[in-house]
């Protein structure tokens, strides 16, 4: 290495050197080395947001598409914690992701200076790999470190803290920067003998529903587990929120599992077999009373293939050893006639679904539109379906960011929920100012849907003067074309059918972010 190399562009080469290409940033006063070093490395893209929590959600969007990770930059304790709630997504997604967060100088942190934290137990939340670097001269070897690991167990937060003061510190080795690639993580192989024990309970054709998630939700593990299914007149599901799944009408219609507990139980009632592949057990997103936390029935459950493993491979093992062929899907678009007029949530989806390009990806965040649109991407044409896997809101923008980032030749929507969108609403700043080709839908029903929906389910007849405060969002209604182009990005209101059409017609040929308000 150069001798007059910083260890924080020491840092930034090695971790471009193990193909890391991007760094979401939201830099501070302990970063600065970083942020010069930035100068020298110009491999590493720099992308900079105006709030942490969109640096982490677009690392988990480019993450889940690339399957490699990004590093995210951050500030002290407190800039890390902003942005937590997106890394409990892609902790819940299994996204490689490395943090790398800016401490105080080591031997200023024994005067507990104002924004002084405990960055161990912040990061323990959510990150599956920590470390801190206690000397300058580990500092390549600490981020080669968090780089493996964070491409370990089918994908994980690795977070790595840095000392301003070695951050600033000359390299002093004088050995060659491995430029290798590191090699791909190949993921553990489930067990042979979890697979022979479920083909032989399967032979005699019981009822049976598969669970499908992670690996499982590509198009070739999808085939293979529609086959199965043909075989055995079982039942096919895929998790309720899975990180990404392969949609279209060349492959199989893979419904998810109903996001309320009533309707998962009825879907799942009378399987004598819930076998998960690459997917977590069934579980009911909140408590309620008179309702069981597990879903499935009781002794139903067992795992092909567990999160982490290589799901497709046991699918495809199981197939062979229940002598089952492959089958060949080919749909034709049949569309249900939608509606003219006014906008509804299932006019909404039908529409997006037709006019999706080939390799679209889809960031969906909220059930106003997200669940008619999901049905409806049966039909369309091939494409990807990114959702929040933790249920931590303000995932959809910032995903839709590093989506675009990871697949610059693929059109990008983000399809969002009016309230949702506020927690990363600073998303669209990076879309206009990294000119990213993603056209936003905003579900503009000035409420939030969800929370008013649970209150329906607590039998309340009408809301109350506190209720309706807390579930609405119209005293006032937010102007989303002004905030939009406040931030750089073109928008649009459409309120009736022949008006989306037109306008998603228009933002699809767009080179850079639009923004549509689709008002309900």
């Amino acid at each position: 290495m150069d001798s007059k190399m910083t260890c924080a562009e020491a840092l930034l080469r090695a971790a471009n050197s193990a193909g890391i290409d991007v760094c979401f940033a939201n830099p501070g006063t302990t970063e600065i080395p970083l942020v010069q070093a930035l100068d020298n490395v110009p491999q590493m893209r720099p992308v900079l947001a105006l709030f942490e929590g969109v640096c982490s959600g677009a690392a988990d969007g480019y993450g889940r598409m690339r399957g490699s990770p990004a590093l995210t930059l951050t500030h002290l304790g407190p800039g890390f914690a902003n942005s937590i709630a997106n890394l409990h997504n892609a902790r819940r997604a299994r996204t490689p992701i490395v943090n790398i967060i800016g401490d105080h100088a080591s031997w200023h942190l024994a005067f507990d200076a104002p924004l002084t934290s405990d960055i161990a137990s912040l990061a323990a939340a959510v990150s599956g790999w920590q470390r801190k670097i206690e000397r300058a001269d580990d500092t390549v070897r600490d981020v080669k470190a968090a780089i493996a690991a964070s491409m370990q167990r089918g994908g994980q937060v690795a977070t790595l803290v840095f000392p301003m003061d070695f951050q600033q510190q000359l390299e002093k080795s004088d050995r060659p920067l491995d430029n290798s690639p590191p090699e791909a993580c190949k993921l553990p192989l489930a067990s042979r003998g979890r697979i022979e024990d479920i083909a032989r309970c399967l032979h005699d054709r019981p009822s049976v529903t598969f669970l499908l998630g992670g690996p499982a939700l590509t198009e070739r593990g999808q085939r293979a587990a529609a086959a199965i299914a043909e075989y055995l007149g079982a039942k096919l599901y895929a998790e309720t929120f899975p990180a990404r799944i392969e949609r279209g009408r060349n492959l199989p219609d893979v419904d998810r599992l109903p996001y309320f507990p009533e309707p998962a139980i009825k879907a799942l009632s009378g399987s004598r077999h819930v076998i998960l592949v690459g997917a977590r057990e069934p579980i009911a997103y909140f408590g309620y009373e008179n309702l069981p936390s597990r879903l499935a029935p009781d002794g139903s459950v067992s795992a092909l293939a567990e999160p982490g493993e290589d799901a497709v491979e046991a699918l495809e093992a199981l197939a062979t050893a229940l002598g089952v062929k492959p089958v060949s899907i080919n749909r034709p678009a049949q569309w249900s006639a939608a509606p003219e007029g006014q906008l509804s949530p299932q006019a909404i989806g039908s529409i997006i679904a037709q006019t999706l390009p080939e390799g679209a990806i889809v960031s969906i965040e909220g059930g106003t539109c997200g669940y008619p649109f999901a049905t409806a991407s049966a039909m369309s044409s091939s494409c990807t379906l990114l959702t929040n896997t933790g249920g931590a809101i303000g995932q959809g923008l910032p995903v839709a960011i590093g989506a675009a980032i990871a697949c610059p030749d693929r059109k990008v929507i983000a399809l969002q929920s009016d309230g949702s969108a506020q927690y990363t609403i600073q998303s669209l700043w990076t879309m206009a100012r990294e000119s990213l080709p993603i056209v936003v839908l905003i579900a503009s029903n000035h409420r939030y849907g969800v929370l008013q929906t649970e209150l329906g389910r607590s039998n309340v007849a009408h809301l109350g003067a506190a209720s309706a405060a807390l579930t609405s969002l119209d005293k006032p209604k937010i102007d989303w074309q002004a905030i939009a182009r406040g931030y750089g990005v073109p928008a649009v209101q459409v309120a009736d059918t022949t008006a989306l059409r037109s306008a998603l017609s228009s933002a699809m040929r767009a080179e850079g972010p639009q923004l549509i308000e689709m008002s309900l």
